[in-house]
């Protein structure tokens, strides 16, 4: 039946219910409110908007399960907009609506905002803040060919071809954990943010386990601990302006290239005093970080995981480059098994996304024990220098001051065929330090002139056998041999990188003709 005027009474009652599932996911109720505003947290359309560019933003999907009552939008935000006038997708987890679960309609919006992402090459932000799945939609939302796995099989076609950015919010739990494991970098809210394939009560049920939800999976701990986490934040706002930071570093395609920057000079330029001269005085190599990079363009990556190894983005002249770098301060610089984790994915990432590699050599080795041998340092060592190997950017080996043994190959040493390994003239390399090399060698003879002639003759040797391996190891000779390509004064080397980086912009990108590699894990 028809109202007066050619008026549908249906096309006012579709109105008038579209309305009202329209404001249902428009904010959260006041009691949702307030939950929100307990945890620190803010509304999901709230860090949407922070997200992207003023009035870009086009959303699908909004109606999702809207005849079903208290799921708007299916608890999940998805769409498009531009961040800084570059398009990207987002997909946001609402924590108001059954606590960020994912039903069927929620998976089915995931499923294609990632499709787009494949389809038109889009970076992707994953704001996560979901407790999983909901069980009572379990047929229809997990086993099948467009169900929650499909997600997983989407996130890693896209690795390597689109930024993958995730700001956790919340928890994401069971199997939705491995939604941040497949992006790129993951910045964790301190306090709200957890990951972890199995709460503390089930954990308690299946193994006998008590432990609270921070030790089992807390932001800090995965920080700190076990990787996972790559960033800190202290609130849903910091959370999201890291994740935009770390995005300006980035090109929006592997086709394409990182966007330049205005250039600037260091905060504190290098001199030739910044680096100490004697191998045994540890130093942050932060300092000569900071005297490379535009002034405070470094952006680094798991400071608090593994620090006696350092990573980052900078700009030098505006561009982004990838900083590798051995801190003397902590642990002596020593890769261990955690800091060759840590090296060979930002090594990948940089790779992936045409963004040149700067390593900066201050490494004494591989650390060696019992302990380490049984946590596999060899098969994590290896997967750091794989890394190296097939990277196909631009690669700088600086030698700050000792790159001994295998340490020398993990961080881009002349084995690796880098565009140039230049050295400061307070570098050393050689197999081993002079003390060690000196009692590997001499071990027997040194006990046996003690024996004989006490410890002054002895020390008498020890000290003519270390100054002959260091004439051996002499910086001149490496440089003569052809080892070196330069030795640079601290306050030359930034202006000797920048000339290097411009002419090796053209650099041949190939590697090795194959499949794929298998590298050690």
């Amino acid at each position: 039946m028809s109202m007066p005027g050619g008026r549908d009474p249906r096309v006012a009652d579709v109105r008038e219910r579209l309305a009202a599932a329209y404001e249902a996911s428009a904010k959260p109720t006041d009691k949702a409110r307030a939950k929100l505003d307990s945890q620190g947290k803010i509304a999901v359309r709230e860090r949407v908007e922070l997200l992207f560019d003023q009035g870009s933003f086009v959303e699908d999907g909004r109606y999702a399960n809207s005849r079903a009552p208290g799921l708007p939008a299916d608890g999940v935000v998805t769409g498009r907009g531009t961040v800084e006038g570059r398009a990207a997708i987002v997909i946001a987890n609402d924590p108001t609506v059954k606590a960020g679960s994912w039903g069927a309609r929620t998976v089915e919006k995931i499923v294609r905002a990632t499709e787009m992402g494949l389809r038109e090459e889009l970076p992707i932000f994953w704001f996560v803040d979901s407790a999983g799945a909901r069980i009572t939609d379990q047929v229809e939302m997990f086993p099948g060919r467009r169900g929650a796995g499909h997600i997983f099989h989407n996130q890693v076609a896209l690795s390597g071809r689109v930024p993958q950015i995730c700001c956790l919010f919340g928890p994401s739990a069971a199997g939705g954990a491995y939604i941040p494991s497949f992006t790129d970098i993951v910045i964790m809210v301190e306090g709200n943010a957890s990951m972890y394939l199995g709460s503390p009560r089930m954990a308690e049920m299946v193994v006998g386990e008590k432990v609270s939800l921070e030790e089992m999976g807390g932001a800090r701990m995965h920080c700190t601990v076990s990787g996972c986490g790559d960033l800190l934040a202290a609130d849903d706002v910091e959370a999201i302006e890291l994740a935009k930071l770390y995005f300006s570093y980035l090109p929006s395609t592997w086709h394409d290239r990182p966007p330049s920057y205005g250039p600037e000079e260091p905060t504190a330029p290098l001199t030739r005093h910044t680096v100490p001269e004697r191998e045994s005085v540890p130093f942050d190599v932060h300092e000569v970080v900071d005297g490379l990079v535009d002034d405070e363009s470094f952006f680094e990556i798991k400071p608090l995981f593994a620090p006696e190894l350092v990573i980052g983005f900078g700009r030098m002249g505006g561009e982004s480059v990838g900083i590798v770098a051995n801190n003397s301060a902590v642990k002596g610089g020593v890769l261990f098994a955690d800091s060759a984790d840590k090296a060979a994915r930002f090594i990948w990432l940089c790779d992936a996304f045409s963004i040149p590699l700067i390593y900066l050599a201050d490494v004494p080795g591989f650390m060696i024990g019992s302990e380490v041998e049984r946590g596999g340092i060899i098969r994590h060592g290896a997967k750091m220098v794989s890394a190296v190997a097939e990277a196909t950017v631009p690669q700088f080996c600086v030698i700050v001051r000792k790159a001994y043994g295998a340490g020398l190959y993990a961080m881009g040493g002349p084995g690796f065929v880098p565009d140039a390994t230049l050295a400061l003239p307070t570098a050393r390399i050689a197999v081993m330090g002079p003390e060690a090399a000196v009692n590997a060698v001499y071990a027997n003879r040194i006990a046996a002139i003690e024996a004989a002639e006490g410890i002054p003759a002895r020390d008498a040797f020890v000290a003519r056998a270390r100054l002959d391996y260091e004439a051996d190891v002499d910086l001149e000779r490496l440089a003569a041999d052809l080892v070196l390509d330069g030795i640079i004064e601290a306050d030359e080397l930034r202006a000797e990188l920048l000339h290097r980086l411009r002419y090796a912009a053209r650099r041949d990108r190939a590697f090795s003709e194959r499949r794929r590699s298998i590298p050690p894990v």
